[in-house]
């Protein structure tokens, strides 16, 4: 526990109040005395000198954790994990724990890219799970690992079968299908013309298409013509 108790005392002496009121606005769903205001970069060199301590295995077992900079570096941790299965056993079990969607999108373990084609069947099991950033953190593996050379359609209907309450789950749909747009733009195109999604998600995700650089302006003049008949 003195350890722990070190790891606390570290984050603090970190601390940049007016960062932190900036970071509370950006989460709001997180209550403003739990985040007290460490950036990334400071968090992400603390996790590159505790990997692979007893330290940092005595802080991964100690989850459920009180301040958002201790999920963000029990996250950064779990990146240093080379081993794809203990990565991928590491981040399943703290995915109950994350209860903000910043946590959730900057968990990116390096050792996923290179086993890209091994993530299909643990982002279904993430998508029908009942916590809504387990939820949130499968989808965003279907968007970064199978909407490029993996793509196949199935994946596109896995997404579309997400039917949520949760703001961050709809908004994630909405985001994987606005990076569909963009690079699977015919196969995706069905899903915000037609009645296949939410009309709330085909509003956000047409939005979030128009917004990228990256489609061209033909494209985005019919998704324009989508938008209004919604």
């Amino acid at each position: 526990m003195a350890e722990m108790t070190g790891i606390r005392e570290r984050l603090l002496a970190l601390r940049d109040e007016p960062y932190a009121v900036f970071q509370r606005r950006l989460i709001p769903s997180l209550p403003p005395e739990r985040i007290v205001g460490v950036r990334t970069p400071a968090l992400r060199a603390l996790a590159r000198e505790l990997a692979g301590t007893a330290q940092a295995e005595e802080f991964l077992a100690a989850a459920p954790h009180e301040l958002f900079e201790e999920n963000q570096l029990h996250a950064f941790l779990i990146e240093r994990i080379g081993g794809f299965p203990e990565c991928l056993a590491a981040v399943e079990r703290f995915l109950p724990f994350v209860d903000n969607w910043a946590t959730c999108d900057q968990l990116t373990p390096p050792c996923f890219a290179r086993h890209a084609g091994e993530l299909r069947e643990p982002a279904r099991r993430m998508m029908a799970d009942a916590h809504p950033y387990t939820v949130r953190f499968g989808l965003g593996l279907l968007m970064r690992h199978f909407l490029g050379e993996r793509f196949e359609p199935g994946v596109l209907e896995e997404a579309a079968a997400v039917r949520r309450e949760e703001y961050y789950v709809r908004m994630m749909v909405a985001w994987l299908f606005a990076t569909a747009l963009d690079q699977q733009y015919d196969a995706a195109l069905p899903y915000v013309a037609q009645v296949r999604l939410e009309t709330w998600t085909r509003r956000k995700a047409i939005q979030k298409a128009l917004e990228s650089r990256r489609i061209d302006e033909a494209r985005k003049s019919e998704l324009r013509a989508i938008r209004a008949r919604l």
